[in-house]
């Protein structure tokens, strides 16, 4: 499965074990920004397992608060931040501070998505 979904603050790629999404331009991630994802999780993976992999590619703002709702995904099993970029390396090691499943930073996506293919087989 491969869908692409366009919303006005990000881009989003459907695979079957994981979601990639690229969030757009100077946008400020707030925890509102959920309910597009429950949506998205509920339609595309429903009663099964998945890792959200955010490729930042752009500069943008997160809301760590964010994280509280997010972990409450029962079948989230991890969360991936992709960047080449240093200052987003370090906002990313902040907000791993908030979440409470797997989360892991990596410099390439091809490099996320064998990690997130590892937990969903071992979940």
């Amino acid at each position: 499965m491969k869908v692409s979904l366009t919303f006005d603050f990000c881009d989003m790629t459907i695979y079957d074990n994981y979601l990639v999404v690229v969030i757009k331009e100077g946008v400020n991630i707030t925890p509102d920004h959920n309910s597009v994802l429950l949506e998205v999780t509920e339609m595309y993976f429903s009663d099964k397992p998945f890792v959200y992999i955010t490729h930042r590619l752009n500069s943008y703002s997160v809301d760590p608060k964010i994280y509280f709702e997010t972990v409450k995904i029962e079948n989230l099993k991890g969360f991936a931040v992709v960047s080449k970029n240093y200052q987003a390396k370090i906002n990313a090691q902040i907000e791993q501070m908030f979440f409470t499943k797997p989360f892991e930073i990596f410099t390439k996506l091809d490099e996320a998505i064998e990690w997130a293919e590892d937990v969903i087989s071992k979940s």
